[in-house]
């Protein structure tokens, strides 16, 4: 992926220490969608992603805690379970143009 293209990343993490995870979570606030409490989505360009990434690096304790980064592609297609955060069909615009319709498929 080029350095000026925008794409979307999962970033998860499990965090040991409740200052840091509230510190890593009201970060993340900042640069994403929140899909679960620990599970963010973030729609960025490579370089600002390694910045966020250098950013929660400080913020957690690299020997206790655990973040991880997907790249997410462009297509695509999952299941969910149980109570959500975004009502069925809700549409998320995107700056890129890369609009989509969050939508689980099971009813």
């Amino acid at each position: 992926m080029p350095d000026s293209q925008t794409a979307h990343f999962l970033v998860a993490y499990d965090i040991a220490d409740q200052k840091r995870l509230s510190r890593v979570h009201r970060y993340l606030k900042r640069q994403g969608l929140p899909v679960q409490y620990s599970v963010f989505t973030v729609e960025m360009r490579r370089k600002q992603l390694e910045m966020v990434l250098v950013t929660i690096k400080g913020l957690i304790n690299l020997r206790e805690d655990d973040v991880r980064c997907y790249t997410l592609p462009d297509r695509l297609e999952f299941e969910v379970l149980g109570r959500q955060i975004f009502p069925d069909g809700v549409m998320l615009f995107s700056s890129s143009g890369n609009n989509r319709l969050i939508s689980s498929g099971i009813k």
